[in-house]
C-alpha cells in the first residue's frame, strides 16, 4: 500500500478521518484480489454499504479514490446498509469479491481525540491535525487481518448496460438534459422536473 495513495485520497475527501481510511484499505484491498487496476473508465463497478447520514460514511470517498469507482462516473452505488464494506466487480469478466471493515479497532477509535471532539460536534478539519493523523496512522497502519474481512472471490450475475450518450434542450425551461431523462409532453420533449412525471 502506497501512503501517497492514502494522502491523496484523504485530500480529495477533505479532511483526514479513520472511516475514510478504511475505504481506502478496502478498495485497495479489493483491487488486489481481483488482480485489477483502478477505473479510469468504467471498467469496475462497486456497491458501497454506507447508506446516508451516519458518521462511518467517508468510507464512501475512500473506496472511490482507491478503486476510481465514483458516484460521478456512475460505476458506484450506494446500498442503505449502515455498514463499512463494498463489493467492487470486474464488468468484463463479472468477478467480484466484498471486502467490509471489521470492528477490531472500534473501541480505539471511540476513545480517540479525534473522535471525542467529533462527538462535541467539532468539525473534522476543525481538529488539530496531529489527532486526526494519530487515528489515521491507527487504522492505516494495523495489520490487514486485523481491520479487514475480504471474501472470496465470485461471480456476480448483472447485465452491463452501456453507457446512454447525448443531451438535448428542455423545450420548457432550455436547460441541457440527458437524452435517457427527456419526456415527452404534448408535442414537447421536456426535462423530469418540466414534465411532472416523478421519474
Amino acid at each position: 500500500m502506497s501512503r501517497e495513495i492514502l494522502m491523496k485520497a484523504l485530500e480529495f475527501h477533505g479532511h483526514r478521518c479513520w472511516a475514510s481510511v478504511a475505504g481506502v484499505r478496502a478498495g485497495l484491498a479489493a483491487l488486489r484480489v481481483l488482480n485489477v487496476k483502478r477505473s479510469g473508465g468504467r471498467q469496475l463497478h462497486a456497491f458501497v454499504e454506507i447508506g446516508d447520514d451516519h458518521g462511518g460514511i467517508c468510507f464512501g470517498d475512500g473506496v472511490q479514490y482507491a478503486t476510481g469507482c465514483t458516484l460521478g462516473k456512475g460505476n458506484m452505488e450506494k446500498t442503505p446498509y449502515g455498514k463499512l464494506a463494498v463489493t467492487v466487480i470486474e464488468r468484463a469478466t463479472n468477478r467480484a469479491v466484498r471486502v467490509s471493515y471489521k470492528p477490531t479497532l472500534a473501541k480505539q477509535i471511540s476513545a480517540s481525540p479525534f473522535m471525542v471532539k467529533r462527538g462535541q460536534g467539532i468539525e473534522p478539519d476543525q481538529i488539530p491535525e496531529a489527532e486526526q493523523m494519530e487515528l489515521v496512522d491507527l487504522v492505516w497502519n494495523a495489520p490487514e487481518a486485523d481491520v479487514l474481512s475480504i471474501g472470496e472471490v465470485f461471480q456476480f450475475e448483472r447485465d452491463w448496460f452501456p453507457e446512454l450518450m447525448g443531451w438535448v434542450a428542455c423545450d420548457a425551461c432550455h436547460e441541457l438534459t440527458a437524452r435517457a431523462y427527456v419526456r415527452v409532453l404534448g408535442d414537447k420533449h421536456v426535462c423530469i422536473p418540466c414534465s411532472g412525471y416523478e421519474r
